[in-house]
């Protein structure tokens, strides 16, 4: 009687504690949406989402508009991840996916993605233009901020934000090129070509 009544008890104990438990586990301390509930508007007068954005946190962020498609690419301030988004814009949203990988690292944490929106506005008529906005992990886009300012002077350029290592893969040369060139074979000492 007494295990019968203690096992039932743990049982409901747990149907309560464990929901709460990965309830809160989750969370990221900012309050993660899994989505925005977004109604875009017209784009604000001089408005443009080609340029480049700086954000103390994420760095320089490029951003490269073609039609409603709008592709990016950032380096974090800190130089040990770039990522990459794409996504399409209507009027002053930006919805988008991204991946960002970290430099040096390999295997499954060494990329991370989700998805996350922008809203472009200028303050105020002579001011530097923003976008702000939120990302999430996974299939979440909301919930951590980013908010840029937009860089005047300075065309997009997605390349930039790449690591070296990552630029120059799969060009090769380098390790096996010699300065001086290698020496000619006298067409007498070829051997001949094998006959069957």
């Amino acid at each position: 009687m007494f295990v019968r009544r203690t096992l039932t008890h743990l049982i409901l104990t747990s149907t309560l504690i464990v929901p709460l438990a990965v309830s809160t586990g989750c969370s990221n301390g900012q309050g993660t949406k899994s989505s925005a509930n977004l109604k875009a508007s017209e784009m604000p007068e001089g408005g443009d989402w080609n340029g480049v954005y700086f954000d103390p946190i994420y760095g320089y962020l490029h951003l490269q508009r073609e039609g409603d498609n709008v592709n990016g690419a950032w380096r974090n301030t800190e130089g040990n991840a770039w990522g990459e988004m794409s996504g399409t814009a209507s009027g002053d949203i930006y919805k988008f996916e991204w991946k960002e990988h970290k430099i040096g690292m390999v295997g499954k944490s060494a990329t991370s993605e989700g998805h996350g929106y922008f809203r472009y506005s200028i303050p105020k008529a002579g001011e530097a233009h923003e976008i702000k906005g939120e990302w999430g992990l996974g299939a979440e886009e909301a919930g951590r901020k980013w908010t840029a300012v937009k860089q005047f002077n300075r065309k997009p350029d997605l390349k930039s934000v790449l690591p070296d290592e990552v630029e120059r893969r799969g060009q090769g040369g380098g390790w096996d090129e010699s300065s001086t060139p290698l020496p000619k074979k006298d067409k007498g000492s070829e051997a001949p070509a094998p006959t069957d």
